[in-house]
């Protein structure tokens, strides 16, 4: 079971610091820490395409419609971080709006906002930690070596998180161009 200290604690091992007790604490540490959280979280979530968070939803279009250009308007859900386009997606984003042509629903996958520790995978909880290792590191140590070391182990756990990612989905098909098919 990982909590919200679980992955304080990770970062704050990262960094050479000592654990902390509970992120609540009153201690600069674990402030820090939870000062962090929530926006590391979200930006790494929304970063990347982790399976994890990946949902769909049908969406109904909103009773105004857009002023033009467009037929349908959609409000993103309100726990969506970012859309995740297909090939055969034709809309556009203005702001928390989705725009559009295709309705009367519009079908859609999006990243969540996962907010369940214990639903986070391994590989993004490790990413997570380190990013969060990150963004406390320089306050708490002062160090801008530990700093520049922190930003590789982060670079190497996103390398990581991709890698496993890859294998567990299938190939995106690549759509068809004239171009292409001219050479057959």
């Amino acid at each position: 079971m990982t909590s919200s200290t679980d992955i304080a604690n990770r970062a704050l091992q990262m960094i050479g610091d000592s654990a902390i007790t509970s992120i609540d604490d009153s201690t600069p540490r674990a402030r820090e820490c939870k000062r962090a959280y929530d926006a590391v979280r979200r930006s790494e979530l929304r970063a990347h395409k982790w399976n994890f968070a990946r949902t769909r939803i049908v969406l109904a279009p909103d009773t105004d419609a857009p002023a033009f250009d467009f037929t349908y308007q959609y409000t993103w859900p309100g726990d969506c971080l970012r859309l995740l386009p297909s090939a055969e997606d034709e809309w556009t984003i203005e702001g928390r709006k989705i725009l559009t042509d295709d309705g009367p629903t519009l079908n859609v996958r999006y990243i969540k906002d996962v907010e369940d520790e214990n639903e986070f995978d391994a590989v993004f909880a490790e990413a997570f930690a380190a990013r969060l290792a990150l963004e406390i590191c320089d306050r708490l140590t002062g160090s801008s070596g530990k700093t520049q070391l922190r930003e590789q182990f982060y670079d190497a756990a996103i390398k990581l998180a991709r890698k496993t990612g890859a294998f567990e989905q299938m190939s995106e098909e690549l759509p068809t161009d004239d171009w292409v098919l001219a050479r057959y």
